[in-house]
């Protein structure tokens, strides 16, 4: 597994630093670095999990010196803000990401806040993702700061194993991007996942696929892609609380008493997964959202917060290269309950002009003096390209619209999101 000590049986080792050939050494003969890759199938395994570490923090740290030895939450800042990330100095107070800011502020009091810069985030995640791209096509995203890689035949175009292209690519990535990622390599998705998580931050660790049911055996069932909490109870209840038990039970009995994913617990216990890497992941959705410090019931504010969630929607599609062909309203009442609307566009659009149009409505509907303490837009039926400029014939202020909006993207493209703010966009909204 990860940077094993034991040297026995090892016959491919490397240093990550200067990635030249290691032997039983404690430091590199070349660079004298003492981190050292080593594993009998360090070789032979090709998929492999990059992750970011503390990905928004990391950026934020990178682009301010002054926070780098201080502890760094990166979400809203008002009475009902989550924490997006927490830097690896603020975990060791507590703070987790999902944590409501005010239980993370308790815990870390001395934490510097920041408000998420999206945008920001987007282009560096851009950057990484074509970084990874130069070494394969196959290149599957799972957000913005991770993705899988399959590396599988690629030893004649880079000469070396994908194990030292990995370690290249984070070297790579240090130097020009400036943050740090941690890397897992194994034979398949499920592992590689894993392994990515065994030495955080700037780690590099492999799970060989012999290795992998002993590797396995201890570790809860909770670990495995697709047990969530409520699969992780009904399992407890049965009595199985770690993956050894399951890799012991029957095919068929695990099918028996959980269906489909019975037969998935089956293999992945094993260590078995047949999921390949898809450079192919399709958008289905764009979407942001934002919660209230306090309950609203009054429609204009509501619609003061809906302008700026449709001006991200729009910027985001545009990024992307996309349009949707649906705008849906989403909204969260005092009491919980959540309300989606949608409304089918006549053609498929990336401009925040037209999901507003299409939106008010349909918040007027709604807002009717019930009180709400969350409301989201998003975009749907997502197809390529611009989808075009909107029909204006019935409506000869739109087209002036849209340019304005257009132009106010490119004044904040060059000069920060608050460079300028169009009209009723001047209600900024919390996380």
């Amino acid at each position: 597994m990860a940077e094993s000590p034991d040297p026995g049986g090892i016959t491919s080792s490397f240093c990550r630093d200067c990635l030249g050939d290691v032997g039983l050494d404690a430091h590199c003969p070349h660079c004298g670095s003492s981190r050292l890759l080593r594993h009998e199938e360090l070789d032979r395994l090709g998929i492999a999990h990059l992750d970011c570490d503390a990905f928004y923090a990391a950026i934020e740290k990178r682009d301010n010196p002054e926070l780098r030895d201080k502890p760094v939450l990166i979400g809203g800042t008002g009475r009902r803000g989550v924490v997006s990330t927490a830097c690896y100095i603020a975990r060791r107070y507590g703070p987790r990401s999902a944590m409501p800011m005010f239980k993370a502020r308790k815990l870390c009091p001395d934490a510097v806040i920041i408000r998420p810069d999206m945008a920001k985030y987007q282009r560096v995640g851009r950057q990484i993702r074509e970084m990874m791209r130069d070494l394969t096509p196959m290149v599957e995203p799972l957000s913005i700061d991770e993705a899988f890689l399959d590396l599988t035949g690629t030893e004649r175009l880079h000469g070396m194993s994908p194990a030292r292209s990995m370690a290249r690519l984070t070297r790579r990535i240090e130097q020009e991007i400036g943050i740090t990622v941690s890397v897992g390599l194994s034979g398949n998705k499920f592992l590689a996942k894993l392994a990515s998580d065994l030495d955080k931050p700037r780690g590099f660790s492999v799970i060989g696929m012999a290795e992998a049911a002993d590797f396995l055996s201890d570790k809860p069932v909770g670990l495995i892609w697709g047990v969530g909490k409520v699969l992780e109870a009904r399992l407890k209840r049965d009595g199985i609380t770690r993956i050894g038990q399951l890799a012991a039970m029957p095919q068929s009995e695990l099918a028996a008493a959980y269906g489909a994913m019975g037969l998935r617990l089956y293999h992945l216990a094993r260590g078995e997964d047949s999921r390949r890497v898809s450079p192919v992941s399709e958008t289905k959705s764009i979407s942001h959202e934002t919660t209230f410090e306090q309950d609203i019931r009054d429609c204009s504010m509501l619609e003061d917060l809906l302008w700026p969630l449709c001006e991200d929607v729009a910027r985001r599609a545009r990024e992307a290269d996309l349009s949707g062909r649906t705008a849906v309203l989403k909204l969260k009442t005092g009491d919980f309950r959540i309300l989606t609307r949608n409304h089918t566009l006549d053609e498929p659009t990336q401009y925040a002009e037209v999901m507003f149009r299409a939106l008010a409505p349909l918040l007027r509907k709604q807002a009717t003096g019930r009180s709400f303490r969350l409301i989201g837009a998003g975009l749907t039926n997502l197809v390529p390209g611009s989808g075009g400029r909107p029909n204006d014939l019935l409506d000869g202020h739109l087209t002036k619209h849209i340019d304005a909006e257009l132009a106010v993207a490119e004044l904040r493209r060059r000069f920060g999101n608050k460079a300028v703010v169009k009209g009723r966009g001047m209600a900024e909204p919390d996380d």
